[in-house]
């Protein structure tokens, strides 16, 4: 149930109980020993499939994800191979850290990096040429990378068949017209501008109070059931509850008949609420999900503008319908700016927040320089528990905790900014959460760090050899990222395939709040492989690679263990686990790219600044033309591969349109996108509250939600829609 809960729901795996084994302590100790030698049996399972088997299993999106860290291990492998066998021999032979002992602070691990070698020495050149080759490394990595995927993008696209999303595009910001009702000023725009291939479309009504209501009659028929099914199992006795607060105090009552008449109550407000939403014209959003005849002239629409005003008639490619986030249709376009500037100016706000506690945490890396700072903590420090918890355990693990709500507070403020899709939500939501990691895990770490553990060298000495003191103490949080690696990744990737918590949290819902089987489903659901957070992370640990290969190579080997010991697990893992809730065919790789290429610019300027205070006058002038080459090389990536991930090639589309006319010349393609696009709220509810609710043209009925093709009438050009509140 929670270590293959994907097979479990396609039901093509059944738990079994377990055999009868030893008796006493057997009963909750496992005595086979040939268990506990065979644990990594789900190894050989993770490598069997191949990748065009785990695209059709699990979607591209999770086969590009998986790239990701196939590309880690394609740059870093080589990288840290070079940096053992060059750079860290030149690092031991410099030796200048001994001589600076009385002045820094400085452990082993610092004696292999870059601040070991002495001031003007020749060395620089042997680090100044890894620059570089690291750089071409990487950059050739990235192309190869990104051509590969665009690669599978375009050819997973050409190979689908036919889905609504090919037909379908959303405008927003739909014009005001008077004496016209929305559905009207969308119908005649289209037949005007589109006249061969506009085909009919859907508006959007905002009926946040109707579903607030249908999702409260959900809960309580969970509630009915529950106690239905509690009678039926002892029809001797009737079921009771109490009325008050949480079911805990109040008068008790029969709760078939509480629940029976809440319900019927509720009813008569959901009808009443639904029609003043068909009556209401302000219900009416200016928005629809407008269908062509074919893929040509919806990516036509889709990639044009339609309007003489930039600011109307707003067209892009509809999500796919399970990608819709429906809640955000009703938000007015006219907000939409002002609720990106909020939520901005509210993200900076949060990355500043968080500086104050992390900048504490970071100050515990190094005790001994606590020890100067603040002499009265030396009785506490010097006990062995205590200062080996604060120095080696602690900071990293009250990092995590810090990071641990961030992205569940980042995705709710992406929400408010107003996407339409949870594919553009959760990129959007990623981006934040790599800002915050960049600002105060990495950037954060270094500075707050450097300036606690070198605060009393900075009192001690004269203000020209503050940036010397600065330049060298930087490779010296390696420190603390290889415990944040460890404490972050390894131990994150072991929680990952262990499945403690998803395992803790699967028992408690099924002891304290499964009531039916519906209880149990949700229960069962493991979710998504949780983009908003991962990709963070990953791009976190690029970061430090990339800018620690050249200026403390030791850490590399624990980049490259995460990266392998990652890929094997989440390859488990979305073959076993977790289920797609969409699929964007890849549509995050541009922003993966664009961050390792910002993760390369910024080793390159840090190396910049640190060999400048390193008095290496010939060769750090030769670095400033790293930036302007991996500019160079951004700027051609993305004028190379990425419209195949912004646009649908018209000759592409055109050649599908021909393709299936050949095949199925009698396609009633007007009805396959019928109800292509309606809430989910109203497929859950439509055979047991109302049918059909159908809006043709400013008319509504209810109509059979089941209807023969040969019979039926021509599809609606709009279908009434339901929102949750945002």
């Amino acid at each position: 149930m929670v270590y293959f809960p994907k097979w479990y729901i396609a039901g093509e795996r059944k738990g079994s109980r377990s055999r009868s084994g030893a008796r006493g302590v057997g009963k909750f100790v496992n005595l086979n020993l040939w268990t506990y030698l065979t644990f990594l049996n789900w190894v050989p399972g993770a490598l069997r499939m191949s990748q065009s088997e785990i695209i059709q299993h699990a979607g591209l999106d999770s086969a590009v994800y998986l790239r990701i860290y196939i590309l880690g291990l394609k740059i870093f492998v080589p990288m840290t191979t070079l940096a053992l066998l060059i750079l860290i021999p030149v690092n031991v032979s410099g030796g200048t850290l001994v001589d600076l002992r009385k002045e820094i602070i400085f452990s082993d691990i610092d004696k292999l990096s870059i601040s070991n070698v002495s001031p003007g020495s020749q060395r620089f050149f042997v680090h100044l040429l890894m620059a570089y080759l690291f750089t071409l490394w990487t950059c050739y990595m990235l192309y190869k990378e990104y051509d590969n995927v665009a690669f599978m993008r375009l050819h997973y696209l050409a190979s689908q068949h036919r889905r609504v999303d090919q037909f379908t595009v959303v405008v927003r910001n739909v014009p005001h017209v008077h004496g016209h009702s929305t559905s009207q000023t969308v119908e005649q725009f289209f037949q005007r501008v589109h006249p061969d291939h506009y085909l009919s479309h859907q508006a959007v009504y905002n009926a946040n109070k109707y579903a607030k209501l249908v999702k409260q009659k959900e809960r309580l028929h969970n509630w009915l059931d529950y106690y239905q099914l509690k009678f039926d199992r002892n029809p001797e006795k009737r079921p009771t509850t109490k009325i008050g607060f949480l079911g805990c105090c109040g008068q008790r009552v029969d709760a078939i008949e509480y629940y029976t008449e809440r319900i019927s109550q509720l009813d008569k407000k959901i009808a009443i609420e639904r029609e003043r939403v068909l009556k209401d014209p302000k219900a009416i959003m200016p928005v629809a999900f407008v269908t062509f005849d074919s893929r040509w002239g919806a990516a036509v629409c889709a990639q044009t503008q339609q309007s003489k005003n930039p600011t109307q008639w707003l067209t892009e490619w509809a999500p796919e319908p399970r990608d819709v986030y429906w809640q955000n249709l009703a938000i007015p376009f006219v907000s939409l700016s002002i609720r990106k500037l909020l939520i901005s100016v509210s993200v900076f706000a949060l990355v500043f927040f968080y500086m104050i506690p992390i900048a504490f945490v970071q100050s515990l890396a190094n005790l001994e320089g606590l020890e100067k700072v603040a002499p009265f903590l030396r009785t506490v420090i010097d006990i062995k528990v205590v200062k080996s918890f604060l120095q080696g355990f602690l900071p990293g693990l009250a990092l995590k905790v810090f990071l641990y709500i961030l992205p569940a507070v980042l995705m709710i403020m992406s929400k408010i900014e107003g996407y339409i899709s949870l594919s553009s939500l959760e990129r959007r939501a990623a981006a934040k959460y790599y800002y915050f990691m960049l600002v105060n895990v990495f950037l954060g770490s270094i500075i707050a760090g450097t300036a606690f553990e070198q605060l009393y060298s900075f009192l001690h000495q004269p203000p020209t050899q503050i940036p010397r003191t600065i330049g060298v103490a930087i490779p010296m949080k390696a420190t603390f990222f290889m415990t944040f690696i460890m404490v972050d990744g390894w131990a994150g990737i072991a929680s990952e395939i262990l499945r403690v918590k998803p395992l803790v949290i699967y028992h408690l819902k099924n002891m304290f709040l499964v009531k039916t089987e519906r209880d149990r489903e949700k229960a069962m659901d493991p979710g998504s492989i949780g983009l908003p957070e991962t990709l963070p992370t990953l791009q976190l640990y690029f970061l430090l690679g990339l800018v620690y290969a050249v200026i403390t190579p030791i850490l590399l080997p624990f980049i490259l263990i995460f990266f392998a010991f990652a890929f094997l697990v989440y390859r488990h893992q979305i073959i076993n686990v977790y289920n797609q809730e969409y699929e964007s065919a890849g549509a995050f790789w541009p922003h993966v790219h664009s961050r390792i290429i910002a993760s390369l610019l910024i080793s390159q300027l840090l190396l910049l600044g640190l060999l400048g205070t390193k008095k290496a006058a010939y060769s750090t002038p030769l670095l400033i033309f790293l930036p302007v080459l991996t500019l160079w090389f951004h700027s051609y990536c993305k004028s190379r591969f990425e419209p195949a991930f912004r646009k649908y090639p018209l000759e592409e589309a055109m050649e599908k349109d021909i393709m299936e006319r050949a095949a199925e010349p009698n396609l009633n393609l007007k009805a396959y996108l019928a109800d292509a696009y309606l809430h989910p709220i109203f497929h859950a509810f439509e055979d047991e509250e109302m049918g059909q609710v159908r809006v043709d043209k400013g008319e509504s009925h209810i109509a059979s939600p089941i209807r023969s093709e040969n019979n039926s009438p021509s599809p609606p050009h709009y279908v009434y829609h339901y929102e949750f509140e945002a």
